[in-house]
């Protein structure tokens, strides 16, 4: 992933939005096509990188591998790396995390409604 320039003018103007905007800060963290599809899997319970991988099989390595490290900077999951070998980790959802599965919750009841009216 490429570093954003700190002087950056689209950095500086997306930082001030966030901090006004609250829907701005919470796409900034859950935004994006993959984000709520892993959070809507780790809803269920504790996943290893395999099963959500399985569960998402048109998801990238790469993408999967760069989301989750976003959401554990930002604290929406947690990371359990138990130390045998193989290395044995589950991602799931935080406190932070947690209090995001109503809103899931409310767009899976939205698209199950709308999706009849769109097909």
């Amino acid at each position: 992933m490429t570093a954003i320039k700190e002087s950056s003018t689209r950095s500086a103007n997306k930082k001030i939005t966030a901090d006004i905007c609250p829907v701005t800060y919470i796409m900034n963290r859950i935004g994006g096509y993959w984000k709520p599809i892993i959070l809507y899997q780790l809803m269920s319970g504790p996943k290893r990188y395999s099963e959500l991988k399985k569960a998402i099989p048109t998801i990238t390595e790469k993408m999967l591998i760069q989301h989750l490290k976003q959401m554990e900077a930002d604290f929406i999951i947690n990371r359990e790396a138990k130390p045998v070998v193989p290395p044995y980790v589950t991602y799931s959802l935080s406190p932070s995390g947690q209090e995001l599965q109503p809103v899931l919750q409310s767009m899976a009841a939205w698209a199950v409604k709308n999706s009849a009216e769109l097909s």
